[in-house]
């Protein structure tokens, strides 16, 4: 059960989601109309999950995201929106957001949307166990969701870290999409293109070996691997 911040400016929508998510899931629903109304909601309360429009009669969901992730917080964000551009899913998941739906959608699709990342949060807090991961000049602290490169510190979101730490934790093993798919994203649906971004966006981060090549290799027609220390 998790207290949800709902941010969209369709009256009806927000009736639709308000019974259903309390009522058959258990969850608590805070609603917001506008970006300014929510911006200040979020700092004054304290929430486990947001549901949030990208079109506000204020402003740009995607401006609340930047917000939030800028401040390293990574409570999940599930974007709502009617637009159903790639493009515009691809920008708001490289921005930090953990889920995608666009409308129309059912309660019942949102509700197992929420629950699914609400269990993705648990089951990272459960695996805070002290645990370090290391490869080659990687080093991933699982106690403490760092990660630094030779050394050096580098923030990732929720979605890159949980995929370094998927192929980190078989080096050289090869992931196809779908591997990565049910690993990082629970099996819910994103395409192919938004899994090649993720590790385009984590290779950025990582930069390069000292032999020049990625961390991350390309196995061509299959999938992504940990490449071998030089």
């Amino acid at each position: 059960m998790g207290n949800i911040l709902l941010i969209e400016d369709e009256i009806g929508i927000a009736r639709s989601l308000e019974l259903p998510l309390q009522q058959t899931y258990g969850h608590s629903l805070t609603h917001c109309l506008t970006l300014e109304d929510a911006l200040q909601t979020w700092e004054k309360g304290s929430f486990d999950a947001v549901l949030l429009d990208l079109n506000l009669p204020d402003g740009n969901g995607i401006d609340f995201c930047r917000a939030v992730r800028k401040s390293r917080d990574t409570t999940p964000i599930l974007i709502l929106t009617a637009r159903r551009d790639e493009v515009d899913k691809i920008l708001g998941l490289e921005l930090g957001a953990d889920d995608y739906i666009v409308k129309p959608f059912s309660p019942r699709e949102v509700g197992a949307r929420i629950n699914a990342v609400l269990r993705r949060r648990h089951w990272d807090i459960q695996c805070e166990n002290d645990s370090v991961i290391k490869h080659c000049g990687i080093v991933l602290n699982e106690n403490r969701r760092e990660v630094s490169v030779r050394g050096t510190p580098i923030s990732l979101t929720r979605t890159e870290y949980r995929l370094l730490s998927a192929l980190m934790k078989r080096p050289g093993w090869v992931f196809t999409r779908d591997n990565l798919i049910e690993l990082v994203w629970d099996g819910n649906f994103v395409t192919d293109r938004v899994v090649d971004s993720v590790v385009s966006r984590l290779r950025r981060k990582l930069g390069r070996m000292s032999s020049g090549e990625k961390w991350i290799r390309t196995v061509h027609g299959t999938g992504y691997a940990m490449a071998d220390c030089p």
